[in-house]
């Protein structure tokens, strides 16, 4: 049983080797090809070539990788096609996976194509959702909303198989001594910019005049920022002249635990606001975007960039972006989830909601639902003859 498996990015990676463990758990005899990065290799993988060739972000770092990202998309389909396997599993970076599907649908009609985490078709260009239906058997959601919109928009079989997030929820939630620091004073404030310099260089000064107006409103914060640690030195140089300079953690340890000791949070729009929902973390969600990327804007097609609101179907959490996107309004609607009060406890209801939404019949995981969606393609092309 040979499944060939490609990750784009390090998220991939990370889903892609949960993904690797769980199949051969069900079936211990499975063998990988692919693509992939360190977590994969753990798990069992020999990737075609480092995962570094291919994890490129931001326009100009794609073009200027073109010729490169271009020969890989070939080298990456040929490989699967000479291989022939039993299934071909492609994991989100839909730039490079999807091309390679399409050529080995073209070439090799009769592998089945399953696609792990859908692109953002209920935000952005809607039409891509019909055109996977020619190279994508199986798409396997991590939003639950993400199933109707694929229906919706004419998209290939979708099923929510479960955010990864969901799987770590002890790491997110406190224990009773961290729950009482969440209450205790001053009140623990996570910041959080971004994890790309272009959104640090956009929001983190802001979000220091920010704070300044918190305090001034209502008396000491406690402010903590986990940064990713290729920015750490830009943040440490940026925030050592605020008035109320942040206490910056590194790593994803000191991160869950700010988490599950925050009392709110001010965060960039991504899917740390999903993060913050199962953590049970009112936030304030801010963004800011380039002149040419705000051009774009009117062809985004959701009533909310923050995740949880999208989950829900309501906008829960505010969200201030461009133009309102002050430190006046980002202030006045901290302080507002920073005490007790009506706004505070609507967002907790509304994360009690993303919970339900979200979660899976026990004993069930994100990881072991793919893996039996990769099995039962893999069984059915077998049973077929193929």
């Amino acid at each position: 049983m040979r499944i060939f498996v490609i990750a784009g990015e390090h998220s991939g990676d990370q889903l892609g080797a949960g993904l690797m463990r769980s199949l051969k758990e069900l079936a211990p005899q499975v063998s990988f090809e692919g693509v992939g990065g360190p977590a994969m290799e753990r798990a069992g993988l020999s990737s075609l070539f480092p995962l570094a060739d291919i994890a490129v972000m931001g326009l100009w770092p794609v073009i200027k990788k073109l010729p490169s990202l271009l020969a890989r998309i070939r080298q990456t389909a040929d490989a699967v096609i000479a291989s022939r396997p039993d299934v071909l599993v492609i994991i989100d970076s839909p730039d490079f996976t999807h091309r390679v599907a399409a050529k080995v649908r073209q070439i090799a009609p009769a592998i089945p194509i399953i696609d792990y985490v859908s692109p953002t078709v209920w935000a952005w260009r809607p039409g891509r959702a019909p055109k996977m239906r020619a190279y994508v058997d199986h798409l396997l959601a991590v939003l639950p909303f993400e199933p109707d919109a694929h229906r919706r928009l004419g998209g290939p079989e979708c099923t929510y198989v479960g955010h990864p997030l969901i799987e770590r929820l002890s790491e997110l939630r406190p224990n009773a001594e961290e729950a009482a620091r969440r209450a205790a004073a001053p009140p623990r404030l996570l910041v959080l910019p971004g994890s790309r310099r272009s959104e640090i260089e956009r929001l983190l000064d802001l979000f220091g005049e920010t704070l300044e107006k918190v305090v001034e409103r209502i008396g000491p914060v406690a402010p903590v920022l986990p940064a990713v640690s290729h920015l750490a030195d830009d943040i440490s140089a940026r925030t050592r002249g605020w008035k109320i300079p942040p206490d910056i953690v590194l790593g994803e340890a000191g991160k869950y635990e700010a988490f599950r000791t925050a009392r709110a949070a001010l965060a960039a729009s991504g899917t740390v606001t999903l993060e913050l929902a199962l953590a049970q973390v009112p936030m304030v969600v801010a963004y800011r975007w380039s002149p040419i990327e705000d051009l774009l804007r009117p062809f985004v097609k959701v009533s909310s960039v923050v995740l949880p609101n999208l989950v829900i179907g309501r906008n829960a959490v505010p969200e201030f972006l461009q133009q309102t996107c002050t430190a006046h309004n980002l202030a006045g609607a901290l302080v507002s989830v920073l005490e007790d009060g009506p706004a505070r406890s609507a967002q907790l209801d509304a994360f009690a909601d993303v919970d339900a939404r979200m979660t899976l019949p026990e004993g069930k995981t994100p990881s072991g639902q793919a893996a039996r969606i990769v099995l039962d393609a893999m069984n059915s092309r077998r049973a077929a003859g193929r």
